[in-house]
C-alpha cells in the first residue's frame, strides 16, 4: 500500500484485517511486502478455530535436463535420520522436509524418441506432435497460475537460465519442446525470462525512465512511515527484507548495461544473432552461479511477499550447452551426459542438487506466522530423464521440499517402481499437489488417480 490514513497501523489496533497485500510505492514502482504480524493481510483467511492467519500456498518447480549419475542419486531412512547418497548431500539441512521420490515415470515421454520427446511435456503429460507445428498440453504450473494467479500480481513467475534454441532434432521434434517446460496451452510455451535485471523489474513493477535508480531509495518515504507504526519485532523484519531486496538489486545493476550491450548487437544483426553468437560475454552473469543464484532469489522474493504463487525455472534446458569449470569438468552438460556414471557428472548432478537446496534455505530464512515461506511451499525439483547415456526415461529423478502447510507428509523416501505403470504416473503426483495448492481436477494427462502414499 502506499501508506494513507484509512489503513495504517495507527488508526487501528494489531490483528486488524486490511486489503489482501500491502505494497510500499515510488516513483514508477511497487514493492509488495512480505508477512508482519502487525499488518495481517492474509489474516482475512483465517480459520475461526486457530485465529491464525492461513498462509499462501506457493509451487516453484525447478529442472535441469539430461539426467543423474543414478550410483549417487540415494536416500533411505525417513527424517532427520534419512541417509542421502553423495548426490544428495545438499539436501541435508532439509530431511526432515525432504521427499525423495523414485520409479515415477511421463508415459507419453517413453518411446517417442530422445531428448525434445522427454522434456516438453514433462509437466503436461501430453503426447507431442512431431513435425512444424507444435502441439502437447497446458503445464500443470500453469493450471495453478489460470486460478491461484486470480489473487496475485503476477499468475506465475517463468524464469530460466540458459537461452531457447530453435530448429529440430533429429527426431523430428521440435527444439522449442527441449527448451521449455512451462506451456500455457497446448501450442505455445509461457515466454521464459532469463535476464535477471528483467526479472527483477516485473518482480518490482520497476519502470519508466527511472528504473536504472535504486527502487530502495524511491519507497524509502513509505518506508519510513510503515516503520513507525509496526511493532518493534516487525521493524526488524521489514529491515531485513529491504537489505535482502538491496542485496539483490545491487548484483542486478551491474547487469542492465551488459543487457542492453546484448540487445544492441541484436537488433544490428538481427534476431538471429540472439542464437548464433557464442554465449554472451557480458548479456547475462558470465558466472552460471550467479545466474542461477540472482533467479532464486527473485523467485523467493516473489513468493515472501506474495507476488505470486507459482514459479518455474529452467535450470539448464535439454541438451544444455553450459559449461562448468568450477566444477573441474571439461564437457559441457549434454556430452558430460552421455557419461553419466563418471565423477565428473555426478559433481555436475550434486551441483544441481545445491541450486534447489539453495532456494530452499531462502524460503527457509523468510519468517511467516509461526513457521517460514518454506513450510507453506513446495519446491518440486526434477529432470527429464534417468540416465543420460541411455537417454532412459522410464523412470525420473524428483524431489520434493517443504509441506505446503503441512498438507504433504515430508521426511520421506518413496519408492514406486514396482508398483505397475498405472501406480506410477508422474501425473497422479501433478494431481496430489494441485489438490494440495486448492486447484482440484478430475484428470490431469494421463492420470485420473492421485498417486498413492503421497
Amino acid at each position: 500500500m502506499s501508506l494513507n490514513p484509512s489503513n495504517t497501523a495507527a488508526e487501528r489496533p494489531f490483528g486488524f484485517d486490511i486489503s489482501r497485500r500491502t505494497f510500499l510505492r515510488g516513483a514508477g514502482v511497487t514493492m509488495a511486502l512480505p508477512w508482519l504480524e502487525s499488518l495481517p493481510s492474509w489474516a482475512a483467511a483465517s480459520t475461526s478455530s486457530s485465529k491464525s492467519p492461513a498462509f499462501p500456498k506457493r509451487l516453484a518447480a525447478l529442472f535441469w535436463g539430461n539426467g543423474v549419475n543414478s550410483n549417487h542419486w540415494w536416500a533411505k531412512g525417513s527424517g532427520a535420520d534419512m541417509e542421502l547418497g553423495k548426490s544428495l548431500e545438499p539436501f541435508a539441512p532439509f530431511k526432515t522436509k525432504l521427499n525423495l521420490i523414485n520409479g515415477l515415470f511421463n508415459r507419453s515421454a517413453v518411446g517417442v524418441g530422445i531428448h525434445p520427446g522427454q522434456t516438453g511435456n514433462l509437466l503436461s503429460g501430453a503426447p507431442l506432435l512431431k513435425g512444424a507445428v507444435l502441439r502437447g498440453g497446458i503445464s500443470m504450473d500453469q493450471v495453478l497460475a489460470n486460478t491461484l494467479g486470480q489473487d496475485t500480481a503476477q499468475p506465475s513467475m517463468v524464469l530460466g537460465c540458459e537461452q531457447p534454441i530453435s530448429g529440430y532434432h533429429e527426431t523430428n521434434f521440435s527444439m522449442a519442446y527441449s527448451s521449455h517446460i512451462s506451456w500455457q496451452s497446448a501450442e505455445s510455451p509461457v515466454p521464459m525470462e532469463v535476464y535477471p535485471s528483467l526479472a527483477f523489474d516485473s518482480l518490482f513493477e520497476n519502470r519508466g525512465n527511472r528504473r536504472m535508480q535504486s527502487i530502495l531509495d524511491r519507497v524509502k518515504e513509505d518506508a519510513s512511515t510503515l516503520a513507525t507504526k509496526v511493532s518493534s519485532h516487525d521493524r526488524a523484519k521489514l529491515d531485513e527484507y529491504l537489505t535482502s531486496v538491496r542485496e539483490v538489486e545491487k548484483r542486478v545493476e551491474k547487469m542492465r548495461d551488459d543487457k542492453a550491450r546484448v540487445d544492441a548487437t541484436v537488433k544490428k544483426e538481427g534476431p538471429a544473432a540472439r542464437f548464433s553468437m557464442k554465449r554472451p560475454d557480458n548479456g547475462l552473469p558470465e558466472d552460471i552461479r550467479e545466474h542461477m543464484r540472482l533467479m532464486c532469489d527473485i523467485i523467493a522474493l516473489g513468493f515472501q511477499t506474495d507476488k505470486t504463487r507459482v514459479a518455474s525455472l529452467l535450470l539448464c534446458r535439454d541438451l544444455s550447452g553450459l559449461f562448468y569449470p568450477f566444477l573441474d569438468v571439461r564437457k559441457s552438460h549434454h556430452p558430460a551426459s552421455h557419461e553419466d556414471l563418471s565423477d565428473a557428472y555426478e559433481r555436475i548432478t550434486r551441483y544441481y542438487v545445491s541450486q534447489a537446496a539453495y532456494l530452499a534455505e531462502k524460503l527457509q530464512s523468510m519468517p511467516e506466522g509461526k513457521g517460514t515461506v518454506l513450510d507453506h511451499s513446495c519446491i518440486l525439483f526434477l529432470s527429464n530423464m534417468w540416465s543420460g547415456s541411455k537417454h532412459d526415461s522410464t523412470k525420473l529423478p524428483i524431489a520434493t521440499i517443504g509441506s505446503l502447510g503441512g498438507s504433504l507428509a515430508t521426511g520421506r523416501v518413496l519408492n514406486y517402481g514396482d508398483q505397475g505403470d498405472e501406480n506410477r504416473k508422474v501425473c497422479s503426483l501433478y494431481l496430489a499437489l494441485m489438490d494440495r495448492m486448492g486447484v482440484e481436477l478430475p484428470r490431469f494427462g494421463d492420470a485420473t488417480t492421485r498417486l498413492a502414499g503421497v
